[in-house]
């Protein structure tokens, strides 16, 4: 497993997107985290398999159904030595 970076662009605060996005990762098994940047954008980092980053992905673009996400940027982690209990919304 490696771990991934996304960073979503768009409507993605204050739209239950890092809710949606944490129930559905959940259901997929993966984990990482989900939280809101000071600029607008919102960051995903999961653990996961390459196999798993096609249904990500569709996550991330579908969102909340009051979310408009117009890009996602990822990135694979090098160094990512964290320990995840599965997935969790950070403050």
């Amino acid at each position: 497993m490696e771990s991934y970076r996304f960073i979503v662009h768009g409507r993605v605060q204050g739209v239950f997107y890092r809710k949606f996005v944490a129930q559905n990762l959940r259901r997929l098994g993966v984990q990482g985290y989900v939280r809101n940047l000071p600029d607008g954008t919102v960051e995903v980092v999961v653990r996961a398999t390459e196999e798993e980053l096609p249904q990500i992905e569709k996550i991330l673009y579908e969102g909340s159904p009051m979310s408009e996400v117009e890009s996602v940027e990822m990135e694979a982690l090098d160094n990512d030595d964290l320990i995840y209990d599965g997935f969790e919304i950070r403050y």
